[in-house]
C-alpha cells in the first residue's frame, strides 16, 4: 500500500478519499487480483468509462488503474514517482496488522515522502508538508 493511506496508518493526519496500491505484475499475481475485484465490482472510474473492467493487459502495465468499486476508490499502480515498480518497492516497505489476522505491507514514511517530492503535483505538496513533519515526530532525537 502506498499513497494517502499509508501515511495515514503511519501517523500523518490527512485526508485522503482513495486507496493506492503498487502490485505485482507477475502472471500469478494479476490472475489473484483480477479474481479479487470482481467481488468488488471494479471498473474504471474515468468519464466514458465507467462500464469498462480492468483485464490482464491493464494490470500488467506500468501505468495507473484508476477504479471504483463497491467499497470506494481503488487505483492499482503499476509504477509509481519515476518508475518504481514493486519489486523496486518491497524492500521499503514494513508489515503493519490493521485487523484480527489481517496483515499489508506499508510503504516506510520516509520512501512515500520521497516518491511524492519525485512527481508532487499541488495536491501533493500540500500532504508533502504535514509528512515530513509526521517522519520528523516520529524520529528518535539523538
Amino acid at each position: 500500500m502506498v499513497g494517502g493511506v499509508s501515511g495515514v496508518l503511519q501517523g500523518a493526519p490527512i485526508t485522503t478519499f482513495d486507496l493506492d496500491i503498487v502490485h505485482s505484475r507477475d502472471p500469478e499475481n494479476i490472475e489473484r487480483l483480477i479474481a479479487a475485484l470482481e467481488p468488488l465490482g471494479a471498473r474504471y472510474r474515468t468519464p466514458g468509462a465507467k462500464e469498462i473492467k480492468p483485464e490482464r493487459s491493464h494490470l500488467q502495465s506500468p501505468g495507473h488503474q484508476l477504479l471504483m468499486t463497491r467499497g470506494g476508490p481503488l487505483d492499482l499502480l503499476g509504477t509509481i514517482g519515476h518508475g518504481h515498480g514493486y519489486d523496486d518497492l518491497i524492500d521499503q516497505t514494513t508489515e503493519m496488522e490493521i485487523g484480527k489476522g489481517l496483515r499489508i505491507r506499508v510503504l516506510k514514511l520516509e520512501t512515500l515522502i520521497e516518491v511524492k517530492e519525485e512527481t508532487a503535483g499541488e495536491k501533493d505538496k500540500a500532504a508533502l508538508i504535514i509528512l515530513r513533519r509526521t517522519l520528523q515526530e516520529k524520529t528518535p532525537k539523538s
